[in-house]
């Protein structure tokens, strides 16, 4: 059997060789590229830098389309269930339509009075130029003293007090000034899409889904033999060859069915407006209830969405330790949802809640109670 070789190495000296030099190119590369912090969250930061300089930059520019974007949505919305919706359970029920009526001019007074002040209301920031005595450490962009719980918006370019994120669809930072309005626009914006879908559906199902138009059924055997098409477009049976070529023979008489026109059925106009209208609404629920469900945890827990990545980091942090980590803003669920509705000083449930309401949060956003300063059950809130 020939032996391979080359320049007097065999085979096997080849493949060493080989290995040997890739053994050391990759430990070149890696000490050329070696960093002590380097895991998969720097590899991926890294690697999302272009993305995130994109969001920093000109999202700030996006952010009035993105409002536009969302007044013509919920007009559409609101219009295509005025223009098809409200004559369809007007003919079915009026007294279904005025409570179809009430509730739905209630959600959407919410809707749009939650969404427009989420939008002006500023979040809130620390004030310029005075000495702040609730500061906790200093910023680093700003290069300013910053109070507990705020964060720097890189898009605002600016720390936000109590910061939950910025969101582009309201062109503006969701933190202690606006987050309860962003939080029940979102709750009523979900609330009205289940309510459309739900009196939607049998408007769905009859003009999307069952088929409309012109139907008939053959009741004539047409196995075999010759047929015609008539003026009305049916296929009628040939019983005599020249049955309609001779004027001796009587006329020939078929049990023909009369063609069933649906009047009721909608244009190809409205049946566009009502996919259109399914898809926006089912989106809407999937995206915005999925949103308000994550925030309503984060609520519950007495958090923002900046503190549940920075408490779960320490969670785990002293997890290591055999210590336990104990959010200092978590007064327990009850109280949590009290204070972020601003349910204190006398305030109920149906005027905060369920009616549209100014009332701006507790405290000055510098400084807040935690677990271990809370005062009295009795005092507060």
């Amino acid at each position: 059997m020939a032996r391979i070789t080359w320049r007097g190495h065999s085979s096997q000296e080849l493949l060493s060789i080989c290995r040997l030099r890739w053994s050391y190119m990759k430990h070149c590369w890696t000490s050329l590229t070696f960093n002590a912090h380097m895991n998969s969250s720097y590899a991926s930061d890294v690697c999302l830098t272009p993305i995130f300089w994109f969001v920093d930059n000109y999202t700030h520019c996006l952010g009035p389309f993105f409002v536009v974007g969302v007044a013509a949505l919920t007009t559409s919305v609101v219009g295509i269930a005025y223009w098809i919706g409200l004559p369809f359970w007007w003919a079915k029920s009026q007294l279904v339509t005025y409570f179809l009526l009430i509730v739905g001019n209630w959600l959407l007074l919410n809707v749009v009075f939650h969404y427009v002040m989420a939008v002006i209301t500023p979040a809130g920031h620390p004030p310029e130029g005075v000495s702040l005595v609730e500061a906790v450490s200093m910023c680093g962009k700003c290069i300013a003293p910053k109070p507990p719980r705020t964060h720097h918006c890189s898009v605002c370019n600016r720390c936000i007090l109590k910061m939950d994120h910025h969101c582009p669809w309201l062109n503006n930072c969701v933190g202690y000034g606006n987050h309860r309005y962003f939080f029940l626009y979102m709750m009523y914006t979900t609330l009205g899409c289940l309510f459309l879908c739900l009196f939607g559906l049998e408007i769905g199902h009859k003009y999307l889904w069952l088929d409309h138009g012109e139907t008939w059924t053959e009741i004539e055997p047409l196995e075999g033999q010759p047929v015609k098409f008539n003026l009305s477009g049916h296929i009628i049976p040939v019983t005599h060859p020249h049955e309609y070529d001779e004027f001796m023979l009587p006329a020939a008489v078929h049990n023909l069915p009369t063609p069933i026109v649906d009047t009721d059925a909608p244009s190809p106009g409205r049946r566009r407006a009502l996919w259109f209208m399914a898809f926006t609404l089912v989106s809407v629920v999937l995206a915005l209830g999925s949103l308000s469900i994550w925030h309503a945890k984060l609520i519950t827990r007495g958090e923002t969405s900046v503190e549940a990545h920075i408490n779960e980091t320490e969670r785990k942090r002293l997890l290591q330790q055999q210590r336990i980590y104990i959010n200092p803003y978590n007064f327990g669920t009850k109280k949590n949802w009290k204070l972020f509705l601003g349910l204190v000083r006398g305030r109920s449930f149906w005027r905060t809640v369920l009616l549209p309401s100014w009332h701006k949060p507790e405290g000055t956003g510098l400084s807040f109670h935690t677990v271990n300063d809370a005062p009295f059950e009795d005092e507060w809130p």
